[in-house]
């Protein structure tokens, strides 16, 4: 059966109702402070000055801004950690309902936080909205990868990284100085992510929990096979429910995996370290210090004026987007290790031009700033063609059901903690050597690209047990 004829309503319901809302807040909340960045500077330094009597300098301006967009990474960390616990307690679907309570949470904190002049709050509504993305991070690509067919599992994968792209997309264009992102408005930016709290709530009320749970887990056969039957809309689930229920007798077979497992057992340890690495590589591949701050480097660096930078910005997104959904498209066609080398090898390339174009920009005003968004778009291309979206589901392809959680609690930590380090540290970096800093970049992807190459193995079109017998 072709990989089209596999999808029916019940399976895109499900794919929409856990990815729509998991994969936009953690997008929305990565890009919302970004066109609008100066106006939320201001704010924290005439807060500041309202409450603590002082203005901050730059260097001190500076780190709170740091500290401000990083302090999400930090939640991210504890919620990816906690995220393998509420798999194995709630499942993954129930585990997605519920996190909603948390982005709901931190939301009020932010949009109160002008209305009683308390840049805490912000910060702490930050953090709180990290912990959610870090629970979504590491629930919604487990549930997505185990309601999918094998044809369609890399596809289906990826859809959480497409939503990602365009909620940040949708974050940059509501974040315009003409729409929200102004001295007046701002507040409003996060009116919106509850409302997309509640939809998820609505749709995930009516939605199956994932089949290999409810086996692995729960010992109710009856009600995965129920579950299945609904996600294939057909009585005909049989063979999938037999490969699920002998993967299951496999697991219970063997003693139960402790933390200390992962990283004694040869079979587990090395799918592990790919798995770790991968997510490290995404993080230190630069994408974050180009979403975060395009519209910073795009004034200091590529020298753009007016609202050029913040049209440069949005022009990142859209190309994120449209490639993240040629990636999707792509990923169970091409495989997964061809796309990430192509990336990370096309990433090294061209963060070095970056750095070059960036330099010379302040010498020649006319055609290289314009030259610098074109390289950087072509970075967003090699990202979006594989570093996006892959690794947040390899690690559910590299594990069964009994590791699964405990190392998706393991991997999903590394990506914020690399995450965390280099929004807090790429301001201050580029303050220092300026351009120079996307060499950095350069190092890290082709030393990435020869782990690739050497480490990771292709999943396409593989079952479960068989990329798991391959470290046996």
């Amino acid at each position: 059966m072709g990989a089209i004829q596999l999808l029916n309503s019940h399976l895109v319901y499900a794919i929409v109702a856990a990815a729509l809302g998991s994969g936009f807040q953690h997008g929305y909340h990565t890009g919302v402070i970004n066109v609008p960045a100066e106006v939320f500077r201001n704010w924290e330094n005439t807060t500041h000055h309202d409450v603590y009597k002082s203005w901050l300098d730059k260097p001190k301006l500076d780190l709170l801004w740091g500290i401000t967009t990083s302090i999400m990474n930090v939640g991210g960390t504890i919620g990816g950690v906690l995220s393998g616990i509420a798999s194995n307690k709630l499942g993954p679907k129930n585990g997605l309902l519920f996190n909603n309570i948390l982005v709901i949470l931190a939301s009020l904190f932010m949009f109160l936080s002008k209305m009683v002049n308390s840049i805490e709050m912000m910060v702490i509504g930050r953090f709180l909205v990290g912990i959610n993305c870090g629970f979504n991070c590491g629930l919604c690509p487990m549930y997505l990868s185990e309601i999918s067919p094998v044809a369609l599992r890399g596809a289906v994968g990826s859809i959480y990284q497409l939503v990602i792209t365009i909620s940040i997309l949708i974050s940059q264009i509501v974040g315009l100085d003409y729409i929200l992102g102004n001295e007046d408005c701002w507040i409003h930016l996060f009116i919106i992510p509850i409302v997309i709290a509640v939809i998820q709530i609505v749709l995930l009320f009516f939605c199956v929990e994932s089949p290999k749970y409810l086996v692995s887990v729960k010992n109710n056969t009856e009600a995965a096979e129920k579950a299945m039957k609904w996600l294939r809309k057909s009585e005909d689930v049989g063979e999938e429910m037999g490969e699920i229920k002998k993967e299951d007798d496999q697991n219970k077979a063997l003693p139960a995996i402790t933390l200390k497992d992962m990283f004694k057992d040869r079979s587990l340890k090395i799918p592990l370290f790919i798995s770790i690495m991968v997510m490290l590589a995404q993080q230190f591949s630069g994408i974050n210090a180009v979403i975060f701050y395009s519209t910073q480097t795009f004034q200091d660096d590529a020298g753009l004026k007016g609202y050029a930078p913040q049209y440069g910005t949005i022009g990142v997104g859209v190309i994120n987007v449209m490639m993240t959904v040629v990636s999707v498209m792509l990923v169970d066609r091409a495989g997964r290790k061809t796309l990430l080398l192509i990336g990370f090898g096309g990433m090294a390339l061209d963060t070095l031009a970056m750095s070059i174009a960036f330099h010379f920009t302040k010498k020649e005003k006319e055609i290289l700033p314009w030259f610098s968004i074109v390289l950087v778009n072509i970075y967003i291309i090699l990202f979006a063609a594989g570093a996006g979206s892959i690794p947040w589901f390899l690690v559910t392809e590299l594990f069964n059901q009994a590791a699964r959680p405990t190392a998706v609690s393991l991997a999903v930590p590394t990506n914020w903690i690399a995450n965390f380090i280099v929004t807090l540290t790429f301001p201050s970096i580029q303050g220092l050597i300026k351009s120079f800093v996307f060499l950095i970049f350069t190092v890290l992807n082709l030393l990435f690209f020869f782990f690739i190459w050497k480490m990771v193995p292709e999943t396409k079109n593989k079952t479960i047990e068989e990329i798991t017998s391959r470290y046996k």
